[in-house]
């Protein structure tokens, strides 16, 4: 059987992977198809540079605090198909966003879809930097609204928390999400996503936000951590759920993200989810080898093997949009890729250093993964191109050189596009399988 292939993706961005302060983890992966991220198609290629610089630096800031973080039948049986859409269209961030119900009655919000995040908040009214113009909710006009205070199991569970009014007062918390920083007080409330069940939640209501990386409408955050998705819906959704991401350039609620064992393929190569002591909340897989084309690229299998100590190893994230290599095996990966082409390479754009200004064939790209599982990367999944089409890159970037991100691979969620990519926690297992949402 010839291996499940990927179409070309574009990633979103990198927002929460290495960072030294307290950070949210982040690690999700999504797909989408490779098009131009130029504003317009009549852009002049120094707009289309400008918008990939920007977006390769916004894919750095994720990465930076990534590690910092460190019809119900039966328990766990109860299954929700939620629509999402990219929200690049939408609400001008690089996340996936579902529509979220909070509170009683209901206050709908746009919330980004995190999978590399554990906890959830929104914007609160009175919130000093939250975006003025967006949706915030009113936790005073909702019944069931209730703070969560210092002292308890969940208060304890929130990355560095304090109390400013004292013991017995609301337990508040601050985070780092990509270059941006917030303080929020911590809540509980129903919450249930499009379609979904609702279910009491513990989130951050957000009160002073710094910076512009904060997803304007909230966040739900899909990590493995015990305020995550996953985990506060445990006994509904069984620690079980999967998504297909349609192209960035879409305003569709077109891509799903399935919620609970039932309802997700029966035919998909799995490969066993690995886990990172270290940080936690990360969904790690071991990926064994990589071909350009038909043939294997030469990298060690140290520089691949997982490895919690010292941080190497591979994860999936939906949350950054180009994937990131370590730099040697970046750097095998792109002499292979520039062999291949046989065409001269142009001045860099954007921090991609493999771009074409003729008329390249484009071989495609396959990450193999314990099992084996083998994904094969089309060329949309592996080149982004200019609005025209006149100048093409492999759209693919070195991690950092040094410190404790320096060893660890990033696939991202343009490489994941149009594919259905399956988190079984229950069973320790990461899926692939090939799935066209893009409308």
């Amino acid at each position: 059987m010839s291996p499940p292939r990927l179409p070309v993706l574009v990633l979103v961005l990198l927002s929460t992977f290495w960072a030294p302060s307290t950070a949210v983890r982040s690690a999700t992966l999504h797909l989408a198809r490779s098009h131009s991220i130029s504003p317009d198609a009549g852009a002049p290629i120094t707009a289309w540079a400008a918008s990939l610089a920007a977006q390769s630096a916004a894919d750095a800031a994720r990465v930076a605090t990534l590690a910092a973080g460190s019809g119900k039948t039966k328990k766990g049986g109860r299954r929700s198909f939620v629509p999402i859409a990219p929200g690049r269209q939408i609400l001008s961030i690089p996340n996936y966003v579902a529509r979220a119900r909070l509170g009683t009655p209901a206050q709908t919000l746009l919330v980004a879809i995190d999978p590399s995040n554990d906890a959830a908040w929104v914007p609160c009214g009175g919130c000093t930097g939250c975006a003025a113009s967006a949706p915030s909710f009113a936790p005073t006009q909702s019944s069931t609204f209730r703070p969560v205070r210092c002292g308890s199991p969940e208060c304890a569970q929130v990355p560095s928390p304090s109390c400013p009014g004292g013991a017995g007062a609301s337990c508040a918390f601050n985070l780092t999400y990509a270059a941006s920083t917030f303080q929020a007080l911590l809540g509980q409330d129903s919450l249930a996503l499009e379609n979904g069940a609702p279910a009491s939640y513990t989130f951050g209501c957000l009160h002073v936000v710094t910076g512009s990386s904060v997803p304007p409408q909230g966040l739900v955050g899909f990590g493995r951590g015990p305020l995550s998705f996953l985990s506060q819906t445990k006994d509904v959704y069984g620690s079980v759920f999967s998504y297909c991401l349609p192209s960035y350039k879409s305003s569709n609620f077109s891509g799903t993200l399935r919620l609970g064992p039932i309802g997700q393929p029966k035919r998909i190569k799995t490969t066993p989810l690995l886990s990172n002591p270290h940080r936690p909340s990360l969904y790690y897989v071991n990926m064994i080898g990589i071909r350009v084309g038909s043939k294997p690229v030469p990298v060690p299998a140290s520089a691949l093997a997982f490895d919690p100590a010292s941080g190497r190893g591979t994860i999936i994230d939906a949350g950054t949009m180009f994937t990131r290599l370590s730099a040697p095996v970046y750097a095998a990966v792109r002499d292979a890729f520039r062999r291949r082409v046989r065409a001269p390479v142009a001045g860099p754009l954007g921090g991609f250093d493999t771009c074409y200004n003729v008329t390249v064939a484009v071989p495609s790209i396959s990450f193999t993964f314990a099992g084996p599982v083998t994904v094969t990367l089309p060329e949309e999944n592996v080149v982004i191109r200019s609005s025209s089409g006149g100048v093409a890159c492999l759209a693919m970037a070195a991690g950092p050189a040094d410190g404790v991100n320096a060893a660890l691979n990033v696939l991202a969620s343009m490489q994941q596009q149009n594919h259905r990519v399956l988190f079984d926690v229950a069973n320790g297992r990461v899926g692939f399988s090939r799935e066209l949402c893009t409308v």
